[in-house]
């Protein structure tokens, strides 16, 4: 973009897929090695939309930090940049990348790394959204929460004790843009996969298919 205009920045946030450490919910079902295998997967599937989506610079916010080979591998896969999401519940981590990229003169569009629905065109379509001009773009999750952020400003407000993980994240959200007298545009619903009904969910669709592993992969 030219000098002066904001860019686009794709942040995908994920954490390392240790064995018994991640997708813990999916382990009664495929075991802590499937469980890590499959957060792997998904893991490069979000880098693979990002990138492919060519909107601008996409970075990998790592948890606990960038310095395992897995991330070290994505970097080199994917030629994305890495950063540390830090230390914190995850709106501060949320709130910490956002800022990060506001405060270079950029639109972030942050997602996580559990939807097996993302598609080029999905990142597309967040960040024409966000150009259009409201101040924050959300990408609603089936189970109550979001799976996207894109946002032209941040308060703490919209990070700060609010009950991540649960089912009223998406709705608390709005609730706080409404009290901020904010403009806020959503997405089409899509689903994360954490839960053992998601995997079943999963095997289902012949279109995921490649995402199945088995216990123990």
């Amino acid at each position: 973009m030219n000098a002066g205009v904001p860019e686009f920045r794709i942040q995908v946030f994920a954490r390392a897929p240790e064995p018994g450490k991640t997708k813990t919910r999916l382990v009664p079902v495929l075991g802590p090695d499937g469980a890590a295998a499959l957060h792997e997967r998904l893991i490069h599937h979000s880098l693979e939309v990002a990138t492919a989506s060519r909107v601008g610079p996409v970075e990998l916010w790592c948890a606990p930090d960038s310095r395992g080979p897995f991330f070290r591998g994505c970097q080199k896969r994917h030629g994305v940049t890495l950063r540390d999401q830090g230390t914190g519940d995850l709106g501060a981590r949320m709130e910490r990348a956002l800022a990060h990229a506001l405060g270079r003169g950029d639109f972030p569009i942050l997602i996580g790394s559990d939807c097996p629905g993302y598609s080029p065109h999905y990142m597309r379509e967040a960040c024409d959204r966000l150009e259009a001009g409201p101040d924050v773009v959300l990408g609603p999750a089936e189970d109550g929460g979001y799976l996207l952020i894109g946002a032209r400003r941040i308060s703490p407000d919209l990070f700060t004790g609010m009950a991540w993980g649960s089912a009223a994240v998406l709705q608390g959200t709005r609730d706080r843009l409404r009290a901020l007298a904010w403009r806020w545009e959503e997405l089409a619903p899509l689903w994360d996969l954490d839960r053992p009904e998601d995997h079943a969910r999963l095997l289902g669709e012949a279109a995921l298919s490649r995402f199945a592993v088995t216990s123990g992969s």
